[in-house]
């Protein structure tokens, strides 16, 4: 007998409702249509964790694209048993993100983001990105994640910065290089350190997979879209080539070919054979 099995899709900004800064709507097709390519296998849908431990259970493949909700208390205790079981994750973008506190910092009101447990979690700590920006992704890995994506492309992004929280059992997928923050006084949010970028003072981590338990996490920094509606961007980067005016509509990589076998390798690897 053939089981079918079964996608649980997170998309979702806070407060709940809201699209908090992005296109929540287009990447939530678009991630559908992708898993349903894979053999129409069964989705529920979510707009954020809340009481994800109901869904969990009979669930092959979580998918998350958020900007803002996380999981936490029973949530991501029921999480990090649904990976140690064999549960697969892949964590897209605003993931690695939480919950922010505001502060005051050289007279200027900022924001910071908060480490919380799902941080441990998932496996890595969002610090900021600095304004839309033209950038190059390396793949430094063998994965069925990376299987086809070019060694090398090129893509219109936030480029995240990110701390990894298990550098030691992380297998690195994809990279790029950037010496430091450009980020404007006021534009993003805020960190005391710079824990992000490697001992060759330049490369960041876009992306890795990391096992827990019989489980395994896989997250990928790419992938913000947003119209003109949820656009909360205030800068972009003179290479996105719009003259520093902010598109009122951004794609980005979801029209990138990389990006696209990127996702379509997720649902393989998420819902193929263990």
């Amino acid at each position: 007998m053939t089981t079918t099995k079964r996608t649980h899709l997170i998309t979702g900004g806070f407060p709940p409702g809201s699209a908090a800064g992005h296109d929540m709507d287009y990447a939530r097709l678009r991630l559908l249509e992708t898993l349903r390519a894979q053999g129409n296998p069964l989705v529920t849908v979510a707009n954020d964790f809340h009481d994800i431990e109901r869904w969990l259970p009979g669930t092959d493949l979580l998918v998350t694209y958020v900007a803002g909700p996380y999981p936490e208390g029973d949530s991501n205790k029921a999480l990090q048993a649904w990976l140690e079981d064999g549960g697969r994750w892949f964590a897209l973008h605003g993931t690695s993100g939480g919950k922010a506190v505001k502060k005051e910092r050289d007279g200027i009101r900022v924001k910071q983001m908060v480490k919380a447990e799902h941080h441990k979690t998932l496996g890595c700590f969002f610090l900021n990105h600095p304004p839309l920006r033209a950038f190059d992704v390396a793949v430094t890995a063998d994965h069925p994640i990376t299987k086809g994506v070019p060694k090398n492309f090129s893509v219109m992004d936030e480029l995240y910065i990110i701390e990894l929280q298990d550098p030691g059992a992380s297998r690195i997928l994809l990279t790029t290089e950037l010496a430091e923050d450009p980020s404007p006084p006021g534009f993003g949010f805020v960190y005391d350190e710079d824990t992000s970028v490697q001992a060759d003072g330049k490369t960041r981590i876009l992306g890795y997979s990391r096992d827990v338990g019989r489980g395994e996490v896989v997250y990928i920094g790419l992938g913000h879209c947003h119209i003109g509606r949820t656009n909360t961007q205030s800068a972009v980067d003179m290479s996105i080539g719009t003259d520093g005016v902010v598109p009122p509509e951004f794609r980005g990589v979801w029209e990138n070919d990389a990006f696209e076998r990127l996702l379509q390798n997720a649902a393989v690897w998420g819902l193929g054979e263990r």
